[in-house]
């Protein structure tokens, strides 16, 4: 009895698979393309990111990171114009996250 049972479910073992297949299409429509931002957004960001460093004020950031954008909230800790480098504290978890400026998006103070 119990061997027609496993016989049944034979066709299935492909499934897993077929999944992630599936699963990589579906990724792949949902990622987009990194916004190319002007000189002038470039520019206000920074001195958004910096004013956030020196009055400790919480932010809003949108980073882009493989193919997606996130958002984040927390607080700047050293920003590194021309080393491409700037450090979060997110709030939830509280770890300190380095990030590279052209992967901004947009940084608005909360």
């Amino acid at each position: 009895m119990e061997s027609r049972g496993m016989k049944k479910w034979r066709p299935f073992a492909t499934m897993p698979e077929q999944y992630i297949g599936l699963q990589e299409i579906i990724n792949k429509q949902v990622e987009i393309a990194q916004p190319v931002l002007t000189e002038e957004q470039m520019e206000q960001m920074n001195f958004t990111l910096i004013e956030a460093l020196h009055t400790n004020k919480q932010v809003y950031l949108i980073y882009y990171k493989r193919g997606q954008c996130i958002t984040e909230t927390g607080f700047i800790q050293f920003v590194d114009s021309l080393g491409d480098l700037f450090i979060f504290i997110d709030d939830v978890f509280e770890l300190k996250n380095k990030m590279r400026l052209s992967e901004l998006i947009d940084v608005r103070l909360a």
